[in-house]
């Protein structure tokens, strides 16, 4: 009897895997094109484009924008033409190829006709925009594809190219994938308060939606080799560039943030001589304060580190009130960088990317619904006072 059960449960088994064949509609990878950089730029055909066109190979559309898609190892069949941001070489981990036109979907789809590999966007990693295209449309404009698209995943990283997007998306090492090698410098964060929290998609598309200004991280290009540096601000009302801060502005801004980052500060002894602090603690408390209808806030920060750098002359002292005088050098140093960041924030641009929004909304909450409408009019007249505590924890080993 329990042989007959246990016959009966393999042809039972067998039964199932006949009447289950799979996915049916599934395609190999090697089928694929797998694109994992997508980036936006105002509209510049290629030659490949105009050819097509001289012959009639066009369609209705508009000159709006261009869009590159960088295509991973392994999923391109062959080198196309129309590729563009390779090596003379021409011997890549990976392919460029770009189409101009006025929606990303349509552009998309027409890479049907002259790819034999679909397009697929599972594995994205980045999305670079220029800055250019991000003056002229709105984020929400640009972005409206990429948010539907249930192909492409809302943890790809989102940034803004000072210079044309292809080129950020282009390498001259030929063992260098571009969109592999930007999402990889956002983990150095730990060691740079120049670096900003990655913005991915979801991200993003959470901060327009709420109609909060925000700020994205910027790349610069040069010979071949991008750059993090500064970032750009957006307006939350229509999502479009209206300036950018430098890499001293975001230091300042690290200040202000409440999570702890990596960095640090440089100034100059008796001597003329370089002398360096570098943070390893940092608790900052933003205080907002409501008086009837005025607000005001307080930045309170704490930070302790080590002085790892010091020219100093031969006369070297490093105890007692020489390492007094450098922390108030450099708490000194830490509050101008934050008068010159919240200067740019609230008389140059007059919005609120360092998030005093949130202190006030968790704290004040009757408060915040009655100004949140039109908050970053509103925090530009703020007043912000801070002060900044730096102790120099550990004075570095001595060659003495």
């Amino acid at each position: 009897m329990i042989r007959f059960f246990m016959l009966l449960r393999v042809a039972l088994a067998l039964s199932i895997l006949l009447v289950i064949s799979g996915c049916w509609s599934s395609r190999e990878i090697e089928e694929l094109s797998v694109y994992v950089g997508l980036g936006i730029d105002i509209a510049k055909e290629t030659e490949f484009e105009k050819d097509i066109a001289a012959q009639g190979g066009t369609y209705p559309k508009k000159n709006y924008l261009t869009a590159t898609v960088q295509i991973a190892p392994g999923s391109s069949n062959s080198k196309q033409s129309g590729q563009s941001g390779s090596p003379a070489s021409g011997k890549t981990s990976y392919s460029n190829e770009q189409l101009t036109g006025d929606s990303l979907l349509q552009i998309f789809r027409q890479f049907a006709l002259r790819r034999d590999r679909p397009l697929i966007g599972h594995h994205l990693k980045v999305i670079v925009v220029s800055k250019d295209i991000a003056k002229k449309y709105s984020l929400v404009q640009l972005l409206d594809f990429v948010l539907r698209d249930n192909d492409i995943r809302p943890n790809c990283l989102v940034l803004i190219s000072h210079h044309r997007a292809l080129d950020v998306l282009t390498s001259d090492d030929p063992s260098r994938i571009p969109a592999f090698y930007l999402t990889g410098i956002t983990g150095n964060s730990y060691l740079s308060n120049k670096i900003l929290d990655p913005v991915l998609l979801s991200k993003l598309d959470a901060q327009m939606q709420s109609g909060s200004s925000f700020l994205l991280q910027n790349v610069l290009y040069s010979n071949g080799e991008g750059k993090f540096s500064g970032g750009s601000i957006f307006d939350g009302k229509t999502t479009k560039f209206i300036g950018e801060l430098s890499q001293t502005d975001l230091e300042g801004l690290s200040w202000i943030k409440p999570k702890e980052k990596g960095g640090v500060l440089k100034t100059y002894n008796k001597a003329g001589f370089t002398v360096v602090y570098e943070m390893k603690k940092k608790k900052t408390t933003i205080i907002p304060k409501v008086v009837g209808n005025d607000i005001s806030f307080h930045v309170k920060v704490d930070s302790e580190g080590w002085l790892m750098e010091d020219w100093i002359s031969p006369e070297r002292e490093e105890k007692g009130d020489y390492l007094r005088e450098l922390e108030k050098e450099f708490s000194d140093l830490a509050e101008q960088q934050i008068r010159q960041v919240l200067y740019k924030l609230q008389h140059t641009y007059k919005v609120d990317v360092a998030d005093f929004r949130d202190s006030l909304r968790i704290k004040e909450p009757k408060t915040w619904k009655k100004v949140k409408d039109d908050w970053d009019k509103i925090f530009s007249t703020v007043p912000i006072t801070y002060d900044v505590k730096i102790t120099i924890t550990n004075p570095g080993s001595s060659t003495e």
